[in-house]
């Protein structure tokens, strides 16, 4: 492809080094990008990059560069970012191979930078942990203890510690003091594994809370492999504070923030950024996905802390752009960006704003590309169709909805596998392609009718709408058309995974601060 050039790993490396912008793109599904990748990589599958793309690099004229190992997704991938006008688009010059040959370090499993971060930190500031078995002993001695789950509300609710609150990393600070009021109480942080246990302690030890704090030693891996029982289904959540509570605590976070070297914008600095055409700013808002939908700031993006520090690749993928949060208490936005800071980001937090700011209602919308133009067709006429042969239903959602369920007879695909897909469907007289909401689906149904004479159709609303008009459902892997590749199986994930997965899955954590130094790109410095 004549029009994109190759870009070297020497120039990725030395804009990495030099603190420029730039997006790193890995256009593979979550799996084989897994499975290596540099450590600043953003992971946007082909499959999906018209929903992704503009809102995780949202400067047309960032420095791009894309790559794939040999599959030619990235010279597709290329293709459609010029298409959609961003001005700088380049392949890895040699792909994932010419990375490895040029001695550019590879790294394993997800959101990497955030999790070799987490390894720094205890390091350098031996950050407290107590063994499960020592925490176990605590909850058996009903000794005056307190276990704090710093995941997602899901994934405390599908396993966590018999007795933890989930309290979502980035509430910690907000909410320690009345959910631990003695400052004797012994408070124990925990997630799946090792990065928010780290963290999440860290930020307690940070603010200076009174109470002793630790983090539960490699999580409920550690709890599991330990042999101890962990609980399913558990409700316990944190509840609202008191003007004292938050105001002491806003205090403490500020501090941290300052010695962290967290800038301050007001509105209107806020302003004068986001209308700078030359550096990408992103305005994250990091209280609850709850706050933010009853009333939030316009163009600001619902990011719980949290999380935004565990999958800052997730969504500021452009490395070296500049990234401002706001909340409405002083806490949650302070915490979440010294932690920013200590990675490498040029981070603010937005001062001096009111309720009345938090203007805008509802969830956060992706910004995307205008809609390509299909036939759609009802939910009861493909239900009429379903009746007779020759109705071959393609289903594009992600492939842990699908096996949850489909509609019936459906075949799981994914976009950017559709030659593959083809080879492996029967006879069809029409094509019905669905996802959950029929968007990914409109994108597909162009691309699959480009490769067939057969008619192709899209479900209006998508498997949703079928759901919603009663129609019946399947569940289970009968019809996968291509291989489940399109999200990676995490050790930590569930509790049925073999005890040697979850053992080297920390093997592999303890390893990263090695391969951080090999790399060398990384610039994090953590508070001293």
């Amino acid at each position: 492809m004549s029009t994109v050039a190759p870009r070297s790993y020497q120039d990725i490396r030395q804009a990495l080094l030099a603190h420029e912008e730039l997006a790193l793109i890995d256009v593979r599904e979550e799996d084989p990008f897994a499975q290596e990748h540099p450590l600043f990589t953003a992971n946007i599958p082909l499959s999906k990059l018209e929903l992704e793309i503009f809102a995780r690099v949202p400067r047309r004229d960032t420095r791009i560069t894309v790559y794939d190992d040999g599959e030619g997704l990235a010279h597709q991938a290329a293709e459609r970012l010029v298409a959609l006008g961003y001005s700088d688009v380049a392949l890895l010059e040699g792909g994932l191979a010419g990375w490895r040959a040029a001695g550019g370090e590879l790294f394993r499993d997800v959101n990497v930078p955030s999790k070799a971060f987490g390894e720094l930190v205890e390091s350098v500031r031996h950050t407290p942990s107590l063994a499960a078995e020592q925490v176990q002993a605590l909850l058996d001695d009903k000794a005056d203890v307190v276990v704090l789950d710093a995941r997602r509300f899901d994934e405390y609710q599908t396993m966590s510690i018999p007795g933890g609150i989930s309290v979502p990393g980035a509430e910690l600070v907000l909410r320690v003091a009345e959910l631990a009021p003695s400052p004797a109480t012994q408070v124990i942080v925990n997630c799946a594994g090792r990065t928010r246990s780290i963290i999440g302690t860290q930020s307690l030890v940070n603010a200076g809370i009174p109470n002793p704090v630790a983090a539960l030693r490699n999580g409920t891996i550690g709890w599991t492999l330990a042999g101890q029982t962990l609980a399913h289904g558990q409700e316990r959540r944190f509840a609202e504070v008191s003007d004292n509570t938050r105001a002491n605590a806003a205090q403490r976070a500020r501090n941290v923030a300052d010695r962290a070297g967290v800038l301050r914008l007001e509105r209107e600095a806020l302003a004068v950024w986001q209308a700078d055409t030359r550096r990408t700013t992103y305005l994250f808002d990091v209280r609850t996905p709850e706050e933010y939908a009853h009333g939030h700031l316009p163009a600001s993006r619902s990011v719980p802390g949290g999380q935004l520090v565990q999958e800052t690749d997730h969504v500021a993928s452009v490395r070296g752009a500049r990234i401002v949060l706001v909340d409405d208490d002083g806490v949650r936005a302070n915490m979440s960006a010294s932690w920013l800071a200590q990675m490498g980001w040029q981070v603010a937090v937005l001062d001096g704003v009111s309720a009345q700011d938090f203007s805008e209602t509802g969830d956060w919308q992706a910004p995307q590309p205008p809609l390509p133009a299909v036939t759609e067709i009802g939910v009861e006429q493909l239900d009429d169709w379903l009746q007779t042969p020759g109705t071959v239903v393609l289903d594009f959602t992600t492939s842990a909805n699908y096996v949850k369920r489909h509609i019936p007879g459906a075949h799981w695909a994914i976009r950017a596998q559709l030659p593959q897909v083809l080879e492996q469907l029967p006879v069809a007289e029409r094509y019905v392609l669905t996802c959950g909401s029929s968007l990914l689906a409109r994108f597909a149904a162009v691309d699959l009718q480009a490769l067939t004479q057969t008619p192709v159709y899209v479900l209006d609303g998508g498997t949703a709408q079928w759901i919603a008009a009663g129609k019946p459902l399947e569940s289970g892997e009968k019809h996968l058309a291509v291989a489940r590749t399109d999200r990676y199986r995490r050790p930590y994930e569930g509790t049925d995974n073999p005890r040697e997965a979850m053992q080297g899955y920390l093997d592999w954590e303890f390893g990263l601060i090695a391969q951080l130094e090999r790399d060398g790109t990384h610039g994090f410095n953590v508070l001293s």
